[in-house]
């Protein structure tokens, strides 16, 4: 018997182990036939396929992508193509780089659908040309607006003697309202996404939105400016961004003493008074940038948008949902369509709000500043089709074009690290930067127009 077992046992081994190898075989072809494993639809990609690095780290060591307060977007159905979805945290360093994680997924032009194959083993970095299908959109559509004062060195008659002359366009739309949609207009600005342009929103959407923007006060934007008593001959802007810069700053009194105060996302103010001072006179925002800040900074005493006789709010529209959002709120109407469909227009903006309290920045005009004044070297990547100036670079350039005086304060500057992220934090936070964004870039324009004369900015150093 002792001579006989092992060969009986090999036996038995080697008829398990065929049998598990074809079953295994068998297995491994019906899900081929079934699901292939090749192939992803559009829908089932994310934009997390990609992330930054620093070329000087291991990959191990790379940042996922994580989301910002100000930009991450709430879950919604079928979010645009041009919409912020999520924001990719990059390294403090200047040389971080866009990558792609290697070969995971590439697009079949005959069937539509994205190919996976394997990932080398090696990581390397990318250097994407700009592709011609992306549209920069150079053409702008043209507003005649007279300036409302007669300010004798107001930013305008500055410009041309500096650098900046050849950027500036006098006659682009800073404002949208209902003289903007046109079937034309809607054709050449569906061809562009998100912030930059009309593309994902449908054309019942904008004209049931953009058609009762038809006041003067959502065309204007200082629409009281006529009204002032005691106006002075300029009108002095102040600009007001959230940085820690202005914590202990003790600014609020000169900032409130502005003929126009602008404040953005998550403008906490209450306990803050002594150093942001009091009255909001414009508040920019999007609804996704305006719901993160209410989550995101509620533990410090940010419960929405400032509500105040003085008030304005200016969407910067980069989804189909900003409209829906303006229409519902101004007229007291149930919410018509997207993810909030049939609740009852939500009271961010008082009970009493009217039409006349609104104005929605013109997808020209985002798109004109980020073409001619923030064209980031992330447009050269795969962030391309998300990157767009960050809300408070947008509300800062829109006063720079329409106030005769702007004083900037809580905006970045060189010393950033030594301020934290927010000016209300209650302990340190590092300030984080996101690649739709170029807070660098913009950090070095604030110090150009400074020089230039142009805008007069808040440092500490």
């Amino acid at each position: 018997m002792t001579v006989h077992l092992p060969r009986r046992l090999l036996v038995w081994f080697i008829a398990l182990l065929a049998t598990g190898l074809l079953a295994i075989f068998v297995v491994c072809v019906a899900l081929q036939f079934q699901v292939p494993w090749q192939t992803m639809t559009f829908q089932r990609f994310s934009i997390k396929h990609y992330r930054f690095y620093n070329p000087r780290n291991d990959i191990n060591n790379s940042l996922e992508y994580q989301l910002s307060a100000e930009n991450e977007l709430d879950i919604i159905e079928k979010p645009d193509q041009g919409s912020v979805q999520q924001s990719v945290l990059l390294d403090e360093s200047e040389e971080s780089v866009l990558t792609e994680i290697p070969q995971i997924v590439s697009l079949d032009p005959n069937t539509k659908t994205l190919q996976r194959t394997e990932p080398k083993n090696e990581t390397k970095t990318l250097k994407p040309e700009i592709k011609k299908e992306f549209d920069f959109g150079e053409q702008y559509f043209v507003d005649e607006f007279p300036s409302q004062t007669d300010c004798p060195n107001n930013i305008r008659k500055h410009v041309p003697q500096t650098n900046f002359s050849e950027m500036f366009l006098h006659t682009i739309p800073v404002l949208q309202w209902s003289k903007h949609l046109t079937p034309d207009e809607y054709e050449r600005l569906s061809h562009y996404g998100g912030a930059h342009g009309w593309g994902g929103v449908a054309f019942d959407v904008l004209s049931s939105s953009l058609g009762i923007l038809n006041t003067t006060a959502n065309r204007l934007m200082f629409d009281d400016w006529e009204k002032r008593i005691n106006r002075s001959a300029c009108i002095r802007c102040a600009v007001v961004g959230n940085g820690g810069i202005l914590n202990g700053s003790k600014k609020g009194k000169e900032i409130d003493e502005h003929d126009y105060v602008f404040r953005v996302n998550g403008a906490v103010l209450k306990g803050f008074e002594e150093d942001v001072g009091s009255r909001t006179s414009f508040y920019t925002f999007s609804t996704n940038t305006m719901r993160n800040s209410m989550r995101s900074y509620r533990g410090v005493g940010y419960r929405g948008p400032p509500i105040t006789e003085e008030s304005r709010y200016i969407f910067l529209p980069d989804h189909d949902r900003d409209y829906i959002l303006m229409r519902a709120a101004s007229t007291h109407t149930i919410i018509e369509k997207g993810p909030e469909r049939g609740k009852t227009p939500p009271k961010y903006f008082g009970e009493d709000v009217t039409v006349e309290k609104f104005k929605m920045y013109h997808p020209d005009f985002t798109r004109y500043l980020r073409n001619r004044f923030l064209h980031s070297r992330l447009l050269k990547t795969g962030a391309k089709r998300f990157y767009r100036p960050s809300t408070g670079a947008v509300m800062l350039l829109a006063a720079i074009h329409t106030c005769d005086q702007v004083d900037a304060y809580g905006f970045m500057t060189p010393d950033w690290k030594l301020y934290s992220d927010h000016y209300y934090d209650k302990f340190y936070i590092k300030v984080r930067f996101y690649a739709n964004h170029d807070m660098r870039m913009e950090m070095r324009l604030w110090q150009e127009l400074h020089q230039a004369g142009l805008i007069n900015l808040f440092m500490r150093q």
